[in-house]
């Protein structure tokens, strides 16, 4: 690159130089010329004045002679006319100063050598018939010789004066401004080839400078000082190096931090390209992979699970977190799969150690399943005796019967919350499975309160049903009815005093959407989001009372999640509350493993 800019540069250079030169050679040459010339053409036009005033006051007879004195002495050849333009007499200056010398009788010699008897044009125009010493002047160069005419007295006089001295004079001014030109012309090359080497030798380190830095060198500079714009150039990329290698310091900082942060992690992190190719990962993903997480590797070569790789395909396809739970990633080990799209392309896919988690969670299923299970026959025993002794025993107090009909309410209570354990752990159980047949949404409302009716009328609550469309969806009759029964249960407990009940159904998107809607006190905002959760109770002393569970809203959950369906509450204080759940089309597909419907609904990292 130097030596390209430096050619240019010279090239330039000396481009520039000889055009001024020339310019200047012509333009003082010709200024030179034209000074000589006038300078000449002045002094002989005051010379031919002063010889033709001496030629006016000359006899007729001694003409001849005077004019022959005077060519020789002014080195010219003169000739003088008569008014109407007759040569009088002539002559020429011999002394080999370049004019041909002719006798004075023959007539005018012209410039091209030719005689000439009679006057020119422009020298009758100068005629006077007034004597003058020094009248008007015409003069004219042609060549080396510089023509003149001027009046004197009854004669017209003139002169032929040689250029020769101002020719050789401007020949010699040429032979020097050639040399000084030359000269300043080599001068200013010299000149001209070191400055150009000082900018390309500066171009050179700037350049030199932009491929250390492309080459990762941040600390490299140019290190100019303050002379010209090339120096501001450089100085302000030597800023613009400090500030990057700045950015650079602090981006490698954080890249640090962020890699001891992941390797910190106890769930396994690894990035993904958009081609699916492994970025980087954390330690934590390198211990438990049973084969080797290498950056550039393709994750199917890393990675075999197929759950992994279908939550992976989301992320980078359909740029939407994908969830899944893999089973198959490491033997006898369960993680959880979050993999998120990256802005800028590409995956994070975290892999969640759920094992532990759902051992747990298991054996809490188990532990409620088997103490439910143990606590039925007692229970039933109890209840049974205690009902006996009340039919039987006529001989008990007052106090008596009080004292059994507390232990019989209590027992009843206590036989429906095992009831509801034993339900909620099947309903919770990974194994657990429905059975969905196509039905139309009207048919199964209308069963679910026919089901309903006779408790409708002892708790003396009005069952409204409003409009039903006829939309096949896809539900497990039996677990419906389970479903409805707990709403409108609920909804006539919590709602009496609204006096009735309302339940509908409408068209939504892909799904047709049931509502359980009663018109009591209502509830609070803050309790509609945990009102789901097992045991929770918005008021705890009401519910007792009721005979509540605090288990019928999280089986519903349940049995709708496994449906593949949503549901949620919407409530305002002294207006009533509303249960609304969805259920799937039977055109779209559904799943009837419930882990499946957990997975899509909840976070896979927590257990419902």
């Amino acid at each position: 690159m130097t030596g390209r800019v430096f050619t240019k540069l010279l090239l330039s250079f000396m481009l520039v130089l000889c055009i001024g030169t020339v310019i200047l050679d012509f333009s003082l040459s010709h200024f030179v010329q034209h000074s000589l010339y006038a300078s000449s053409t002045e002094y002989y036009n005051a010379k031919g004045a002063r010889m033709a005033a001496q030629l006016a006051a000359t006899p007729a007879a001694d003409l001849p002679t005077v004019v022959r004195a005077q060519a020789l002495g002014a080195r010219a050849n003169v000739a003088v006319f008569d008014s109407i333009g007759h040569l009088v007499a002539s002559a020429s200056a011999a002394d080999g100063n370049g004019l041909q010398p002719e006798a004075p009788t023959k007539g005018f010699t012209s410039p091209s050598g030719e005689i000439t008897p009679q006057a020119p044009p422009e020298t009758l125009s100068l005629r006077s018939t007034e004597p003058a010493v020094a009248g008007p002047v015409s003069s004219t160069i042609d060549g080396d010789l510089l023509d003149l005419s001027v009046p004197a007295g009854q004669y017209t006089v003139h002169f032929a004066f040689s250029l020769a001295g101002v020719d050789s004079t401007l020949h010699l001014l040429w032979h020097d401004f050639t040399i000084a030109s030359l000269l300043a012309l080599g001068l200013a090359t010299f000149l001209a080839a070191f400055l150009a080497r000082r900018v390309a030798q500066r171009l050179s380190r700037i350049v030199r400078f932009a491929n250390r830095i492309a080459s990762g060198e941040l600390s490299a500079r140019v290190e100019e000082g303050r002379l010209d714009e090339i120096s501001e150039v450089a100085h302000a990329l030597d800023s613009t190096a400090a500030r990057l290698e700045e950015s650079f310091k602090e981006l490698d900082g954080s890249r640090r931090e962020l890699a001891v942060l992941l390797d910190s992690m106890q769930e396994a992190v690894i990035g993904i390209s958009p081609s699916s190719q492994v970025t980087w990962s954390n330690s934590k993903m390198k211990l438990i992979s049973p084969s080797a997480v290498r950056e550039g590797r393709s994750l199917v070569e890393c990675v075999r699970d197929p759950d992994v790789l279908r939550c992976v395909a989301i992320a980078l396809q359909d740029k939407e977190i994908g969830y899944g739970r893999a089973t198959s990633f490491v033997p006898s080990r369960s993680f959880a799969v979050s993999a998120a799209p990256m802005p800028g392309g590409g995956a994070v896919v975290v892999l969640y150690d759920v094992t532990e988690i759902e051992r747990t969670e298991r054996m809490r299923r188990d532990f409620v399943a088997n103490v439910s299970h143990e606590l039925r026959t007692p229970l039933t025993s109890i209840s049974g005796y205690v009902d006996t002794v009340l039919d039987s025993e006529e001989r008990l107090s007052l106090q008596g019967r009080e004292f059994l009909g507390i232990v019989l309410r209590n027992a009843t209570r206590m036989n429906r919350l095992t009831a509801d354990l034993l339900t909620l752990a099947n309903v919770e159980a990974r194994d657990y499975r429905i059975h969905p047949q196509p039905i139309a949404a009207d048919e199964l409302l209308d069963d679910a309160l026919d089901a309903l009716a006779g408790i409708a009328i002892d708790s003396g609550v009005e069952l409204e049903r409003l409009a039903a469309p006829p939309t096949l969806v896809l539900a497990d009759l039996d677990a419906l009815n389970q479903v409805f029964g707990n709403l409108i249960e609920n909804a006539m407990k919590y709602g009496r005093a609204g006096k009735r009940v309302r339940v509908s159904a409408r068209n939504v998107e892909d799904a047709v959407e049931f509502s359980v809607q009663d018109f009591g006190p209502g509830i609070a905002s803050e309790h509609l989001e945990r009102i789901f959760e097992r045991f929770y109770r918005v008021d705890k002393a009401r519910s007792r009372d009721s005979g509540g569970t605090g288990l019928g809203l999280a089986i519903v959950k349940h049995i709708i999640l496994a449906h593949h369906g949503t549901i949620r509450a919407e409530s305002e204080l002294g207006s009533g509350s509303r249960f609304l759940f969805t259920l799937p089309l039977a055109a779209a597909p559904a799943a009837t493993g419930h882990d499946g419907a957990r997975r899509q609904q909840v976070s896979p990292s927590l257990p419902l």
